[in-house]
């Protein structure tokens, strides 16, 4: 009988050993430098953001943050690639609506499912475009923009390429006012807003970091922002919803996402270490001043849950314009 119990006592010990032995020779994370993927080139909105909250990244890890700008197709490129990185949380990649939502009704083969292929680290926030006209328009709001394009259909509005958020405002604009907008894409969104200022097109919807200072310089007249808020950097200015097209949204957000089968506590991890970057007051300010709002600090599900659902919005609006990059 004393020989069952210290068999049983011995066998315990080994059983609760185990937990602890794996837990002692687990690596520590991070572990080695992270490489940051950013889908577009340097100097765009996605840039100066991830730059920014990368650079505070390293000092909270102690570990460096390569950030890897890989411009092309969309973005498309970029997340394919995170999608066949080790899911480790060494590769991360600063994500957008685009890239996660737009692409998947874009392109018939992007190259990645976002439902499937990513692991959701947290949204950082997002940008509201702005509906521009050049400074010598008639129109001097949007019931204007609206009773002009009835009046002859065709319009034309600029954006920085096919499948941008700045192309889908002018498709959900026309979609919502009954009205036949002809979208004129350029190379990007600074050739696109130069068209507008000459005059080349009618009008334009522009991220408000990108337009801010013509706006407050009248090179560009502003009719209205695409959030259903208010914005902060050009207060004067009403929505979209409140210039009687009810409930428009457009807001471009952005975030941190991991590859699929990133271990849970990683993603924990990188969650808490970010949100504490965007809480810094330093941080706040510095991205605010360039027109970028900071959305509060949710869960990652919740993250998830806000690109389950812009899936479920955008592939009918973009199907009915009838938009494709392929």
């Amino acid at each position: 009988m004393r020989i069952r119990r210290l068999r049983f006592l011995a066998l315990s010990l080994g059983l609760a050993a185990v937990p602890w032995l794996a837990q002692a020779q687990a690596p520590a994370f991070p572990n080695k430098p992270i490489r940051l993927i950013v889908p577009l080139a340097a100097g765009s909105t996605a840039d100066i953001l991830s730059r920014t909250i990368g650079n505070e990244l390293a000092q909270a890890t102690g570990q460096t943050v390569v950030v890897d700008n890989k411009p092309g197709a969309g973005g498309t490129i970029a997340m394919a690639e995170l999608a066949r990185s080790a899911p480790d949380g060494h590769t991360i990649a600063f994500a957008s609506q685009g890239t996660l939502v737009f692409n998947q009704a874009l392109y018939s083969k992007p190259g990645y499912d976002s439902l499937k292929d990513f692991a959701p680290i947290v949204l950082v926030g997002g940008v509201s475009n702005v509906m521009i006209v050049p400074p010598g328009s008639p129109a001097k709001s949007v019931g204007d923009v609206i009773a002009a394009a009835k009046a002859k259909p065709g319009m034309t509005f600029s954006s920085g390429g096919s499948g941008t958020s700045h192309h889908l405002s002018g498709v959900l604009f026309g979609q919502m006012t009954g009205t036949q907008l002809t979208h004129v894409p350029y190379k990007g969104a600074p050739q696109g807003i130069l068209a507008v200022m000459s005059g080349e097109v009618d009008m334009g919807f522009f991220n408000t970091p990108t337009v801010l200072t013509q706006i407050r310089e009248n090179k560009l007249r502003g009719l209205a922002v695409t959030s259903l808020g208010k914005s902060a950097l050009l207060p004067d200015l009403p929505t979209l919803d409140a210039s009687g097209v009810k409930a428009y949204e457009v807001n471009t957000w952005f975030g941190f996402v991991a590859p699929a089968g990133t271990p849970l506590a990683v993603v924990d991890s990188l969650h808490a270490r970010i949100g504490k970057i965007l809480a810094m007051p330093a941080v706040k300010e510095k991205l605010a001043a360039q027109g970028f709002e900071i959305a509060p600090l949710g869960p990652p599900g919740s993250f998830t849950q806000l690109i389950r659902d812009d899936l479920a919005k955008w592939p009918s609006i973009i199907k009915a314009a009838g938009a494709k990059v392929d």
